[in-house]
């Protein structure tokens, strides 16, 4: 990957940063911000920078680059390039979790509640994925055993909503779904960041068998290469990525389909080096869509989801329509 292409990541990120901790309601200017930050400054400051806009800042770029990463890996481990974060139910079990717990009420007597339940049911979504499919299950095995996952659990989800006690629960069932960063604590930073970073960290463990896997798998068998343990890596990473991330943020997705399509042309096919990059630039689209939805009155934000979307969906088909082109 060309260094000015690092580098033009690295200082979006850091203009990005600085203008979401300056960003919103009661604006900041770039010396009150320090000042809020390294706690020089007025109480108020304090309180702004650091326990309201500092975590939904650092959120925005773990989710991000976990969503990224998490996309690149799934792309390179599948060799197919419209593998996203979301292929193997997890987000989708983590979503049911969440929404479990709002229908149930657990949320308004312990707030944490909500990520918790979502943690819980990525969790059992990997391990079903691993029952359905079988510790040594082909990729199209895997693949089938997510799918499975997504759909039981896109049905109970529907099922909760159709079932809410009441038109409030379902507002607020909807809303957690569209994806936000609103309103996120540092103890959400705290409760979600291992999570990210050990998932991302198996997932990084993982380039050199990826780049094996681009020659097929016959080839990276016969190099020796332990297939089924990348199989229970890319699982257990995927799964605490993207359970964790879908249990803080809600449903977000594109991140992971876009970023590495983004970046391939410039640093090239193998996984091993496109990872990394997925992760700087995941980081950076999430933190910039993160400050669209503040550019809108507050009664009207927009959700983090919904910018993903629009930005995720004419890409998606302009993608489609490029592999229509190629095998015709």
């Amino acid at each position: 990957m060309r260094a000015a292409t690092w580098t033009l990541l690295a200082l979006l990120l850091l203009l990005g940063a600085l203008l979401s901790l300056g960003l919103g309601p009661q604006g900041l200017n770039l010396a009150e911000v320090p000042r809020g930050l390294f706690g020089t400054g007025s109480e108020a400051e304090r309180i702004i920078v650091v326990e309201l806009r500092l975590p939904r800042t650092l959120l925005a770029i773990l989710i991000g680059g976990g969503l990224g990463l998490t996309g690149a890996a799934l792309q390179g481990f599948l060799r197919n390039p419209l593998g996203e974060p979301g292929l193997f139910g997890i987000s989708g079990a983590a979503a049911l979790g969440a929404v479990l717990a709002i229908y149930g009420g657990l949320t308004a007597a312990f707030p944490l509640a909500l990520p918790l339940s979502g943690l819980a049911g990525a969790g059992l979504a990997v391990g079903l994925v691993l029952l359905l499919a079988g510790r040594q299950a082909s990729t199209l095995g895997l693949v089938l055993a997510g799918v499975a996952v997504a759909a039981l659990s896109g049905a109970l989800t529907s099922l909760a909503l159709n079932l809410a006690p009441s038109p409030f629960a379902v507002l607020e069932i909807v809303f957690w779904l569209l994806g936000s960063l609103a309103d996120r604590s540092l103890d959400h930073l705290w409760l979600g960041a291992p999570f990210i970073l050990g998932g991302g960290l198996l997932l990084l463990l993982l380039g050199r068998t990826l780049d094996a896997l681009s020659l097929g798998e016959d080839a990276a068998q016969s190099l020796g290469l332990p297939l089924g343990r990348a199989r229970l890596l890319l699982l257990a990473g995927a799964g605490m990525v993207v359970g964790s991330t879908t249990a803080i943020a809600g449903a977000i997705g594109f991140v992971g389909l876009v970023v590495p399509h983004l970046l391939r042309p410039v640093c090239g096919q193998l996984p091993s080096r496109l990872l990394p990059a997925s992760a700087l630039g995941g980081a950076v689209l999430l933190l910039w869509a993160d400050i669209a939805t503040r550019l809108f009155p507050p009664i009207t934000e927009l959700k983090l989801g919904v910018v993903t979307s629009l930005l995720g969906a004419p890409f998606f088909l302009w993608l489609v329509l490029k592999l229509r082109r190629t095998a015709a």
